[in-house]
């Protein structure tokens, strides 16, 4: 029974393999449970702090950050967040595909794209289709760490203020549910009035800065764009536990079927081997 025996590892194997889809689909859903509650705790943050920076754009008209000036450079910045390892379905695929129609729209219209990179696959995949990273950051981990985001936010943020790069794109994966996540790619900078509108600001408000309107709109806008990507990279992370958790859940299905598959055909091979086995001893016999 030599195709038996086969069939006999080949069950062996799935059977392995279900046990690794299994356990890497509960470390997923005890991970996601972390990363939703880490996202959802970083938001209010954001919204707030775009609350104070939308008034204080409106209350001192005089002065203009840097990051709310218009720039005709020819080249365009995108902030890339991927993860840093596979088995997450389509999650990658989709915001890389998105990022790619980008490049696309722009090498028709003559223009430069620079790029920052956060997460492995990202900045792999754009090597391989030659993209300019400017800067990357991979091994976030399962929690997003500001200090490992800052440096290099920093370098697209410094070649916007000179003037080097005429818009910033943030692109990541916007957590929806356990079972949707979106590809986004929105506009970072420049910052304008209607991205620093707070839905619940119904008046404007007048201020007394300290030591001065310029430092304090400066750090202040600085925190927000810091607030921004970090909120991206938690949605990212969160949406990459939960599309890990349906991926696995479904190898681990797909396993099952397979298994109950190669189990009938064992099964009718098996009986087929002693229906033949029979019929010989039966034959031999009526010879005798």
């Amino acid at each position: 029974m030599a195709a038996g025996k086969e069939i006999r590892g080949k069950i062996k194997s799935v059977e392995n393999t279900k046990k690794i889809t299994k356990a890497m689909e509960m470390v997923a859903a005890s991970k996601m449970r972390k990363a939703q509650d880490r996202m959802r705790a970083a938001r209010p943050y954001s919204e707030k702090v775009r609350q104070i920076a939308g008034n204080l754009s409106k209350s001192n008209p005089e002065y203009t950050h840097p990051f709310m000036e218009t720039h005709e450079a020819n080249a365009v910045g995108y902030i890339v967040v991927t993860t840093d390892k596979g088995l997450c379905g389509g999650l990658n695929t989709n915001v890389l595909r998105a990022v790619t129609n980008q490049l696309k729209d722009l090498q028709a219209q003559g223009k430069s794209a620079k790029t920052v990179a956060f997460g492995n696959k990202g900045f792999s995949f754009l090597n391989r289709i030659g993209a300019e990273v400017v800067s990357h950051s991979v091994g976030l981990g399962d929690m997003p760490h500001l200090d490992k985001l800052i440096g290099p936010v920093k370098v697209m943020l410094d070649a916007y203020t000179e003037g080097r790069v005429s818009t910033v794109y943030l692109c990541y994966t916007k957590f929806i549910n356990t079972m949707k996540q979106e590809p986004v790619v929105e506009q970072l900078l420049p910052l304008t009035a209607a991205s620093l509108q707070s839905e619940s600001a119904g008046h404007d408000w007048d201020y007394i800065y300290e030591p001065d309107a310029a430092t304090v709109i400066d750090d202040l806008l600085l925190r927000y764009v810091e607030a921004l990507i970090y909120q991206a990279v938690a949605e990212n992370m969160a949406s990459e536990q939960s599309a890990r958790m349906v991926a696995m859940k479904a190898a681990t299905d797909n396993a099952g079927s397979v298994i109950s598959e190669l189990k009938l055909v064992y099964n009718k091979t098996r009986q087929a081997a002693i229906t033949k086995e029979l019929s010989e001893i039966v034959a031999g016999a009526a010879a005798v």
